[in-house]
């Protein structure tokens, strides 16, 4: 990734509120539903990956998570999501860099990506993330990333994505991680 990929998203948080983005949603139902569905108790470690300004970690931090952390390459994305949570911001950890370059400091039982791994399209940004992925997901753990599937866009906010079924998902992410 590059310093012009950070330079966008913090252009986009900058003019737009995040409740403008054509991605926002007020409940993240499937996000919270697959998290669930690991069976990750409340204490569990969970990384939002390319969170910002999600409202996902409000609904965590509603239902009794005590250990969620939010990355994200825009800061102006976080600060927003801070300013929102208010006091509830201190319970949070929040990591502002590209994931391809982020220097994870330990270990998370989920690994949650509504938005990120889809933009990745030179094989060594992939690569990277892959390495995150798995110096930073506990043995055992859930990785939950979502992509457009292959009937789905080409692009998503003027940016080029790479499109994937089960399969191609899975085969992306390499080997070790289970579908």
């Amino acid at each position: 990734m590059t310093e012009a990929w950070r330079h966008r998203w913090e252009d986009l948080y900058a003019a737009r509120a995040p409740e403008a983005v054509s991605w926002f949603q007020d409940t993240p139902a499937s996000s919270l539903a697959l998290i669930e569905h690991t069976g990750a108790g409340p204490e569990a470690a969970i990384l939002d990956v390319g969170g910002g300004a999600s409202r996902l970690v409000d609904h965590l931090l509603d239902r009794g998570y005590r250990d969620v952390t939010v990355l994200d390459v825009a800061e102006t994305a976080l600060v927003r999501a801070q300013e929102r949570l208010g006091t509830r911001a201190a319970d949070v950890g929040w990591i502002r860099a590209d994931i391809t370059e982020a220097t994870l400091e330990r270990r998370y039982d989920v690994w949650h990506d509504r938005a990120v791994f889809h933009f990745l399209v030179d094989d060594a940004d992939r690569a990277a993330y892959r390495a995150r992925l798995r110096a930073a997901l506990h043995p055992g753990g859930h990785a939950i990333v979502a992509t457009f599937a292959l009937g789905g866009p080409k692009a998503c906010s003027g940016l080029p994505v790479i499109r994937y079924s089960p399969e191609g998902l899975t085969a992306a992410l390499g080997p070790g991680l289970v579908l």
